[in-house]
């Protein structure tokens, strides 16, 4: 109800001129920048949200968006007679399916793409530990198991997903790497995954160093850093362990690449999952940029260590993405809340 509710508010936002009158207003404000943040390229129609934000956006690669953004005098200034609002495409954490979908549109519309990477999944080639709370509770080979004081009867909904959740919750919030894994793989050994991979588990696999270096080869694809390992900076107990993640992330993908990397992106993202010690850290690694997950449109004056960016999604309707990111979609927000407030309760 909600979606279909969703796209019919972005529907009556397109059709009347509403979005394309927001655009026009964003671009006679001067210089401004949206930042896309898309995890997954599969699963949804991202040739569809391509196409219109290559008509109606100027499609730039990260860095070269927030050299033009940050342009301190005229005379420094990418003269463009281009007047559409700059937009990047961001991709967080490097699944594979940036590699099988995204990359093959990217080279054939011929739209630039930004992904932030994690050393330590590449090299390990494990899953992504946010995922693994659903993924071994679906995959289980065992009926019931015992979790640090509490027996999950897996032959019931409820008990799976709280099964779930209380993994989630753990890997979440470990307050060290370590900790983290080391808790990760008791859950596995425990609920006795099988080994055979499926296809959404294929889809859902960190990129290959291969991949990547195939990828910014073609011109199309560029990378940011996005720590060792993904641990959520805020939650972390040693600050030398904060430091380490942000800094040797730079330092590998330097390596890997062969040349400097100056994009960060901050795990999760929000205010609470950064804190004060991991926005030193990036400063300190000698990055010039870092993103967060926070909802905004970047202007010269916002903090080059805080930048903004909009939700974007495949699963969406392109009509939703255009809505939300000519701006009129977070205008007309305690409206849509309270159309969404009464839908639910009908």
């Amino acid at each position: 109800m909600r979606k279909r509710l969703g796209i019919l508010v972005a529907a009556c936002l397109y059709y009347s001129g509403l979005v394309a009158l927001s655009r026009t207003i964003m671009q006679r404000r001067g210089q401004q920048l949206i930042i896309l943040n898309y995890h997954r390229a599969s699963g949804g129609d991202l040739r569809r949200h391509l196409l219109y934000l290559r008509r109606y956006y100027r499609m730039m690669h990260l860095e070269d968006a927030l050299e033009e953004l940050y342009a301190s005098t005229a005379t420094e200034k990418k003269p463009t007679q281009d007047q559409r609002t700059p937009l990047v495409l961001t991709f967080d954490d490097g699944y594979h399916d940036n590699y099988t979908h995204a990359f093959p549109l990217a080279r054939e519309l011929q739209v630039p793409i930004t992904i932030f990477l994690i050393p330590g999944s590449i090299e390990s080639g494990d899953y992504f530990w946010w995922g693994e709370g659903q993924r071994l509770v679906d995959r289980a080979s065992v009926d019931e198991v015992m979790l640090e004081g509490r027996t999950y009867r897996l032959g019931a909904p409820t008990e799976r997903q709280l099964l779930s959740q209380y993994i989630d919750a753990r890997l979440r919030h470990a307050r060290s790497v370590a900790e983290r894994e080391t808790f990760l793989a008791r859950v596995r050994d425990m609920l006795v995954v099988p080994a055979s991979i499926t296809v959404e588990e294929e889809a859902g696999r960190p990129l290959s160093w291969a991949e990547v270096r195939k990828m910014e080869e073609s011109g199309w694809v560029s990378f940011g850093a996005h720590t060792m390992h993904h641990p959520v900076l805020a939650y972390l107990a040693d600050p030398a362990e904060v430091k380490r993640e942000v800094a040797e992330c730079r330092h590998v993908l330097e390596q890997q690449l062969g040349h400097r990397v100056r994009v960060f992106a901050y795990p999760i993202g929000r205010h609470e999952h950064i804190g004060e010690e991991a926005i030193q850290a990036v400063r300190e690694a000698n990055y010039t940029w870092a993103v967060t997950t926070v909802h905004g449109i970047n202007t010269p004056q916002r903090d080059p260590y805080r930048l903004g960016r909009v939700l974007g999604d495949v699963s969406r309707h392109w009509l939703v993405m255009a809505a939300e990111t000519s701006a009129i979609w977070s205008m007309l927000s305690p409206l849509w809340k309270a159309l969404i407030g009464q839908g639910e309760s009908a």
